[in-house]
């Protein structure tokens, strides 16, 4: 991703997306060159959520104590805001309906305000877009607060309340796949859920510039996303302070000024955007990947860690025969006829049912000395695909545990082809 504070970076929220689906091939293995046919699956793209969730961006800030919830108005006078075109607006001429935009200097302001909070504050490379500028509303800079730079980035928007999204927003990524010192996900007295990840913006460690995130959804669906890192900026740039400067409940309680509501109040509403579905994982109808994948399990394993239980199409689960670590992950996805050409070629072996099944034994692609990774894949005539995999050791990129998989192809054949999966 480019240096969100270089003149010519891009829209925040576009930046981490395309950030994010680069890094989902970081998060999940893809079997072969057949595989990433199919793009990026489903599954990987909700664990880069939780890993690049600040699609948005992202804020931090110091001694948040005593903060309100005031928004700051750039004309000084608490009075007036201004509009796209530059003409002074007053909150009276403004219907309840539509909030009065706020811009993106007052933004900046409030986001100044909160952080050095009547310390000391120094404030560079800021890069804002108001309510009334378009999409996603944000403000990045860099904040010195006389211990070292550290990049600094506020996201606003609307996110569906009860949906896929908002709970993936706010949960916790599985260790198996994002490396992160602390998480942990609350709910405030008003009901809104907050996840605050301490973690490190290269999830290879290859440096360890530490990214420190709060992601909070109200019940009425309001989206603050927050970060922060102890570099001047969030990639390519020498680390500048041990720490960013907020602490965790710092930083939950940054994301929680009251400001940052009134101020996704103000974002136009998307007159063109359908209403989202109702969310898969919370039908009646939905099958519980992860707890159909441990029941499948052999006798005798134990598990240390499972995806989350109510994934309709992505499951994983971390166990141990007594020999050692053994990361298994599973894909389950409808309607996938449309690729099953580039998936499963002429030399795919085809079952009596018309169910084609292929099987791959090869290296770890993501780093992990000795890694292997063992999948089968199978699609039945429906387009049904379900693809799972073991690797011989408890996550892709670190070192093998032991020398092959926890299960064998045969036994990893018996659960892509289990009738559960129907």
């Amino acid at each position: 991703m480019p240096d969100a504070h270089s003149s010519d970076a891009v829209d925040p929220f576009e930046t981490r997306l395309a950030a994010g689906l680069r890094d989902a091939g970081n998060a999940f293995e893809t079997d072969r060159a057949a595989l990433a046919a199919t793009g990026e699956l489903k599954g990987r793209r909700r664990l880069l959520r939780r890993r690049n969730a600040a699609v948005m961006g992202g804020a931090a800030g110091i001694a948040l104590v005593g903060i309100g919830g005031a928004l700051l108005l750039p004309s000084g006078n608490g009075r007036t805001t201004q509009n796209s075109t530059g003409s002074a607006t007053t909150p009276a001429a403004t219907s309840a309906a539509a909030p009065a935009p706020v811009s993106g200097d007052a933004l900046t302001r409030t986001l100044e305000h909160l952080l050095a909070n009547g310390k000391f504050g120094k404030f560079s490379k800021v890069e804002t877009r108001g309510t009334d500028e378009g999409p996603a509303p944000y403000v990045q800079l860099v904040y010195d607060d006389g211990k070292g730079a550290s990049a600094i980035s506020l996201g606003l928007g609307r996110i569906q309340p009860g949906g896929d999204d908002a709970r993936q927003v706010t949960t916790c990524p599985g260790k198996a796949f994002t490396h992160y010192d602390a998480c942990g996900t609350s709910k405030l007295a008003d009901g809104s859920v907050v996840m605050v990840l301490q973690g490190y913006e290269y999830p290879d460690r290859r440096v360890d510039t530490k990214w420190w995130n709060a992601e909070l959804v109200t019940p009425q669906g309001q989206h603050v996303s927050v970060s922060e890192w102890n570099a001047a900026a969030e990639k390519d740039a020498p680390i500048s302070r041990p720490q960013p400067p907020l602490s965790a409940a710092q930083l939950r309680k940054l994301a929680a000024s009251t400001a940052w509501r009134k101020a996704i109040d103000a974002i136009p509403q998307d007159t063109t955007t359908p209403a989202a579905p109702p969310s898969a994982s919370g039908t009646a109808t939905a099958l519980a990947i992860t707890p159909t994948l441990k029941a499948l399990l052999p006798k005798g394993l134990t598990v240390s860690e499972s995806g989350a239980d109510d994934d309709p199409e992505f499951g994983y689960l971390v166990v141990d025969d007594g020999k050692g670590r053994s990361l298994v992950q599973i894909n389950v996805q409808p309607d996938m006829s449309n690729v099953e050409g580039d998936l499963f070629g002429s030399g795919a072996e085809v079952l009596s049912d018309g169910t084609k099944v292929a099987e791959h034994q090869g290296p770890g692609e993501k780093g992990g000395t000795g890694v292997v990774m063992w999948t089968v894949d199978t699609i039945r005539p429906d387009g049904r695909r379900v693809v799972v995999s073991a690797f011989n050791s408890g996550a892709q990129d670190t070192a093998a545990t032991r020398k092959t998989p926890v299960l064998t192809m045969k036994q990893l054949r018996e659960i892509a082809l289990s009738p559960k999966w129907r």
